[in-house]
């Protein structure tokens, strides 16, 4: 690298990087799901965590074996490229991983919307019906409900 073009980094790339690691700049970073308290959401929690870590791998490997190709059959290396149209066997490949990595997803997700409509035994039964800035609690099995409004501190804000 030249003396010019790490100047140059330095000059831009210095105060970025003093930019996002000031204390103003970092706020809680809570950008992930919250975990649940029941089992449901703790299932759901870890299946978003699982794909998560899929999707990060599959980015991951597809990044690197770009900048790998892209280093070694660079032109100045004297690399001649390939004269091929179409691979059968290539194109299966590149369209079955993808398959099987979805299909490997789906059934955990499939397994968890089963178990989140599973209401047989629950204790009660509530229905939500939300409004603009209010809602309706029905309890079914008690045939009481009751409105619920937004605390009046919370107009201020509006």
């Amino acid at each position: 690298m030249s003396a010019s073009k790490l100047k140059g980094f330095r000059s831009a790339g210095l105060p970025c990087l003093m930019f996002l690691w000031t204390s103003d700049v970092m706020a809680d970073l809570a950008l992930n799901m919250t975990k649940g308290a029941m089992s449901i959401s703790e299932e759901i929690y870890s299946l978003h965590m699982k794909a998560l870590w899929i999707v990060t791998a599959i980015g991951l490997i597809v990044f690197v074996i770009m900048i790998w190709s892209l280093i070694h059959h660079r032109k100045s290396r004297g690399v001649i490229p390939a004269k091929f149209h179409h691979s059968t066997i290539l194109e299966i490949i590149w369209t079955s991983i993808p398959i099987l990595i979805l299909v490997a997803i789906a059934f955990p997700a499939t397994k968890a919307l089963i178990a989140l409509e599973q209401t047989a035994d629950a204790e009660m039964t509530i229905k939500i019906t939300g409004y603009h800035w209010l809602s309706h609690y029905d309890y079914m099995d008690e045939d009481f409900g009751f409105f619920s409004v937004l605390a009046e501190d919370s107009s201020a804000v509006r």
